[in-house]
């Protein structure tokens, strides 16, 4: 027997990656439906944020700095899937294995918000030195706002997508950004410290 069309059932995750963004980027829970919560398209999703690393990685590397560029690949691509394995992880001990794919696929596509909103920021920071506010002052401001916002959207997004309370989303953003964030700027870092202690730097 063929149902109507209203009658169809709709499978979740079938819907719009760009709805899906915007919903979650205005606290719209109703979001994270809109991602499928499968492998394929946790794939889908990481493509893109290996692929801006590796070209830039071949840049530098074509610029006369092999060693260079394979760190610096090296050291983003580990911070892209770092991601994932931690949402994987903290999902499997909270109990809820069963939605992280979809949760780590919104994140992953969620971070293309920053585009808009660099562009937004950046107009916001001209109308305030435009108002009288010097040029540092006004700069910090919005990069403390984006940042701020960046890490709401994260926690909103954990917490909706595995479903888990107010504080764990906490700690999970917490741990996560951590990580990240050794794993993306820590051979930097590293190698400022040796420069600045007469090691040996790349």
């Amino acid at each position: 027997m063929i149902r109507p069309k209203s009658m169809m059932p709709v499978r979740p995750g079938q819907g719009s990656i760009l709805r899906g963004i915007f919903l979650l980027a205005r606290g719209r829970k109703s979001g994270i439906a809109e991602f499928a919560n499968t492998s394929d398209a946790l794939s889908a999703s990481l493509a893109p944020l290996i692929a801006f690393p590796i070209v830039g990685a071949g840049i530098i590397a074509f610029d006369g700095q092999p060693k260079l560029a394979a760190i610096a690949v090296l050291s983003r691509v580990s911070g892209v899937l770092a991601l994932p394995v931690i949402t994987h992880a903290y999902a499997k001990l909270m109990g809820r294995e069963h939605s992280w794919l979809r949760t780590a696929t919104a994140l992953n596509w969620s971070f293309w918000l920053l585009i808009p909103l660099l562009v937004l920021t950046a107009f916001i920071g001209a109308a305030l030195v435009t108002a009288g506010i010097p040029q540092i002052r006004a700069e910090e401001s919005v990069i403390v706002l984006l940042g701020a916002y960046m890490l709401w959207l994260h926690w909103f997004t954990v917490r909706t997508g595995l479903n888990i309370s107010v504080l764990r989303a906490v700690g999970l953003v917490v741990i996560s950004n951590f990580v990240i964030g050794l794993l993306t700027f820590g051979p930097d870092l590293a190698d400022f410290l040796m420069q600045k202690t007469g090691g040996s730097g790349l």
